[in-house]
């Protein structure tokens, strides 16, 4: 373990432990995430996904940021999917339950609103089936887009001003790895199981959840990019 690990889990116990024996704290940010929930959902993605992205970056390079890595610029970016995230998980979580019930899945409406049911489970499966297959692929390249883009810009405040090249991104894109990898292994076997027990939890828990899933997609990104390189 070098230094730099020692510093970094020094920084996230710094930041992480007031919620866990402080009931002020604790109590303010569920009040505040009640009232003000996409700004928490901002928060949450900004810092945790974040989070998430140095330590794929410790696992493929061996550090936690580097030139061009462009920790701000990633933050605001994370922060503003956070809260596409949060506004989907909105979308889905209500209207599938009605969907399924339309296809004389009955009870799936109120079951959601209740304790751990397998009605419920089946409820959060088909609300994550549906978020992973129609809304993830689109994110997941989207956020491919803003990644190539802050590196591009040498992670620099002038990713904030200089316009996204969409179109040239995204053909120099590693398809190949975006659908083997990216899209084909890991959405059936980690985000349909990981989302499915997100929308298992009580509502006000869901985004911190997902927020948290932003430092296991780190990770899988960064195995992405070292696939990407052979």
């Amino acid at each position: 373990m070098k230094k730099s690990d020692l510093y970094f889990l020094l920084f996230l116990a710094v930041i992480f432990t007031p919620f866990f024996v402080c009931d002020a704290v604790y109590a303010w940010y569920k009040d505040f995430n009640a009232a003000h929930s996409y700004i928490m959902a901002f928060l949450k993605f900004g810092i945790l996904a974040t989070i998430g992205e140095m330590i794929g970056l410790r696992i493929k390079n061996g550090v936690y940021s580097e030139k061009g890595f462009g920790i701000f610029p990633r933050m605001v970016v994370w922060g503003l999917l956070g809260i596409w995230i949060a506004s989907s998980m909105r979308v889905f979580s209500i209207g599938v339950p009605y969907l399924l019930e339309s296809y004389g899945v009955d009870g799936v409406v109120e079951a959601m609103k209740g304790p751990s049911t397998s009605l419920k489970l089946l409820g959060a499966f088909g609300i994550s089936v549906m978020m992973n297959t129609a809304f993830a692929p689109i994110f997941m390249t989207v956020h491919k887009v803003t990644d190539t883009h802050i590196l591009k810009c040498d992670g620099g405040l002038k990713t904030f001003i200089t316009p996204i090249p969409f179109g040239e991104t995204l053909s120099s894109l590693n398809w190949k790895i975006q659908w083997s990898f990216v899209f084909k292994k890991t959405i059936p076997f980690f985000w349909i199981p990981a989302h499915t027990l997100t929308f298992m939890l009580p509502a006000e828990l869901q985004v911190l959840f997902a927020a948290l899933l932003g430092v296991a997609l780190g990770v899988l990104l960064s195995v992405a990019a070292v696939k990407s390189r052979k």
